[in-house]
């Protein structure tokens, strides 16, 4: 394995894990009871291994079970995004409960009446302060003040009252619309912004959008890596260059068998002393080498006696040879006839 097919392989492993692990985590949360769970998250690990797989393996069938496995991966690759889009916005929804938590948990107090019945409270009392001004004094005035004095101190009261509700309202509007805010993601609520479209419709393209770029990269580096290597082009066989040895040019094409030489008993060899001349004879297919054509003399034979009766060399063959450097069969032949000689 090549090592962009290396690469492409552990890349591949990669994101069809992320793949499965989304497809498990969506599985887990859609379920009800365990079991409804179990089938959830196996039909999404089933549908996410084949949509990354199946164009990797469907590459070099037929034509028609071609077709085939390329409608099943487009509804495998739909029902994988669709699980991954439920993950994302699952995943989004409880961040924005996280967020929203800590709005939450600082808190507005709140009022002990609504407004509304604190103003309905009002109306009464601003009427009963009109009729108690309109009334004139005949004869009790100092009641009739007190009773003008205390409706305009309830009012009063009412009103301050009124004003802390209203205020405890809008800090609970303005923690409402902070918690809205934290709700979606920042970048979700800028771009839904931008569009002019809500961000409930951005987060579900986004998610969808997540999910088709997970099972697309998984799908190229699966069919990346799973591809056959191409074979290597044969190399032509060259013979080897013999460089020529330097000498003469032998044709071994006229090399003729070598000449046998029948070799002679010991009895028939010529007796030629060691000194003696050479001849040469030609034999077909060799080359000319000399050989030896000449008998022994008396002067050699009688000479060698003389060195024999004189010490100086020993009546042997060893002796013989040694003496006068001369061949094995010469040796013999001078021995035998220095023999005859002295019987």
């Amino acid at each position: 394995m090549t090592v962009p097919a290396r690469l492409a392989f552990m890349l591949a492993v990669g994101a069809t894990a992320t793949a499965l692990s989304l497809s498990v985590l969506a599985g887990w949360q859609r379920g009800g009871s365990l079991p409804e769970r179990v089938v959830w998250v196996a039909v999404g690990v089933v549908l996410v291994i084949s949509a990354h797989l199946l164009p990797a393996l469907i590459r070099d069938v037929e034509l028609p079970v071609r077709a085939t496995g390329s409608l099943l991966w487009v509804a495998c690759l739909a029902t994988a995004c669709y699980g991954h889009g439920q993950f994302f916005l699952l995943a989004q929804q409880h961040a924005g409960d996280r967020r929203a938590a800590t709005v939450t948990a600082v808190g507005i107090a709140e009022p002990g009446r609504s407004l509304t019945i604190v103003m309905a409270e009002r109306a009464t009392v601003v009427a009963q302060l009109a009729t108690a001004r309109a009334r004139y004094c005949v004869g009790n005035c100092p009641t009739l003040e007190a009773r003008r004095v205390t409706l305009a101190a309830k009012l009063d009261a009412l009103n301050a009252e009124a004003d802390d509700v209203r205020r405890i309202e809008a800090g609970r509007d303005r923690g409402t619309a902070r918690r809205d805010a934290l709700l979606a993601d920042p970048v979700t609520s800028r771009l839904a912004a931008l569009l002019g479209t809500t961000t409930a419709r951005v987060d579900l393209l986004s998610g969808l959008a997540f999910a088709a770029v997970l099972e697309g990269v998984a799908c190229l580096l699966w069919t990346l890596a799973l591809r056959s290597s191409p074979l290597p082009a044969p190399v032509a066989a060259t013979p080897p260059v013999v460089a020529p040895l330097p000498g003469p040019v032998v044709d071994v094409t006229r090399v003729t068998q070598p000449a046998v030489t029948a070799v002679a008993p010991v009895d028939a060899l010529p007796t030629v002393s060691c000194e003696g001349k050479t001849a040469s004879h030609e034999v077909p297919g060799n080359p000319v080498s000399p050989l030896p054509v000449a008998g022994p003399t008396d002067d050699d034979v009688t000479q060698l006696a003389r060195d024999v009766a004189a010490g100086r060399v020993r009546a042997t063959v060893a002796g013989i040879r040694g003496h006068l450097g001369c061949s094995q069969a010469r040796a013999v032949a001078l021995r035998r006839q220095l023999a005859d000689l002295t019987a």
